[in-house]
């Protein structure tokens, strides 16, 4: 394969494509601006559909090392009232592997596998001309492709290369924090949350609590507000920070704030996305995948769409190398359709999650759950 190829940014879905280019014995370059796998935290928990993700490991030959690293019983949910009363609670059945969840830092590692990243390399922009494209990087160096794949996220530095489209708030900022060890130093609270996830949903305000492995959990209260609602906190002072969303949620149940009160840090992520119907005029040696194409709400599309849009996009290239650009127009155009219903499904979802109604929270669940 004479082409270079590059994917800038080694997350779910572009280790996906390069790992599914390097089973074909294509070489990629991953350029990744993280100066190691380390770098910071690889973040929470993901739930891998059995036709999106987990078809996406299977292109790539790792489905039964998924299936050895994940955890079919974190498919369970429970959705307790403000005042600690179990509403619902779902347990997966015996065999059920529809959605079992991995942790991120595990996927990570083994997308990775052999794979050879160029840690530390921050790409500034790529500038497509009539000899393929120009990727300009963060040390000043510039570098020629065929074709760069902007797998970069929701602030992607490669999208302004065809699209001038930027993402916006949605109204819903999610703070984050974790609780370690918790079975064994918050007993009482690790049988409340239970095997998976528990969600609590208020007027425009919502608590999840989702198990990762290791006796790690992650919890996120989400709700509505101004994008600048914290512009009198220091994001460091923690203490600040609990007493705010303490306040927030005043009224509800002690075992709830608890999951607030022990925390250990507060990361604020305000919930961004792109239009449902974002497309663009194909540009040659240029294309998005995963949050860069289509950002959307964190219900549990985004990764498995990025993993299968990379697994996909090798595999058309693999299966016909001379015509690099014929694979990449058909890919935009099925990731495209794709793309549009789940962000329409995730959008509306948010909408009745996060609402001045919190009975369509629990409606929501009982549509998607069996």
């Amino acid at each position: 394969m004479r082409q270079r190829i590059a994917v800038v940014g080694a997350g779910p879905g572009g280790l996906a494509f390069a790992r599914v280019l390097h089973r074909h014995g294509h070489p990629v370059d991953v350029l990744e601006r993280d100066s190691g796998p380390a770098a910071r935290p690889p973040g929470g928990t993901l739930d891998l559909h059995k036709g999106l993700g987990q078809l996406a490991l299977d292109k790539a030959g790792l489905l039964p090392r998924f299936r050895a690293l994940s955890r079919p019983e974190g498919q369970a949910m429970r959705i307790l009232d403000v005042d600690g009363t179990v509403l619902r609670d779902w347990q997966p059945r015996p065999g059920d592997d529809a959605n079992p969840e991995i942790d991120r830092g595990q996927l990570r590692d083994l997308l990775l596998g052999p794979l050879d990243v160029r840690w530390g390399c921050g790409v500034t922009r790529a500038i497509p001309d009539d000899r393929g494209v120009v990727v300009q990087l963060a040390d000043g160096r510039a570098e020629r492709y065929d074709l760069v794949v902007g797998a970069d996220g929701a602030w992607s530095r490669i999208r302004p290369a065809v699209s001038a489209v930027t993402p916006h708030y949605t109204g819903v900022t999610t703070v984050e924090t974790a609780l370690d060890d918790v079975d064994s130093r918050h007993p009482d609270l690790a049988r409340m949350i239970g095997d998976g996830a528990l969600a609590v949903y208020g007027v425009n305000r919502g608590i999840v609590a989702q198990r990762n492995s290791g006796g790690r959990v992650r919890v996120y209260t989400q709700f509505r507000a101004a994008q600048d609602w914290h512009a009198d906190l220091d994001p460091a002072d923690s203490e600040a920070v609990r007493s705010r969303l303490l306040a927030l949620f005043d009224g509800w149940a002690a075992p709830l704030l608890d999951l607030l009160r022990l925390g250990r840090a507060f990361a604020h992520r305000p919930l961004y996305t792109l239009p449902v119907d974002h497309t663009w005029t194909h540009a040659s040696g240029v294309t998005l995948l995963g949050d860069a194409a289509h950002l959307m709400p964190p219900l549990g599309a985004g990764a498995n769409l990025a993993l299968l849009e990379g697994a996909e996009l090798a595999e058309a290239i693999a299966a016909d190398p001379a015509d690099l650009d014929g694979a990449v127009r058909a890919f935009e155009e099925r990731m495209w359709t794709r793309a549009t219903t789940w962000a329409t499904i995730t959008q509306a979802g948010l909408e009745r999650l996060v609402s001045p109604d919190p009975a369509a929270a629990i409606a929501l669940f009982d549509e998607v759950q069996p």
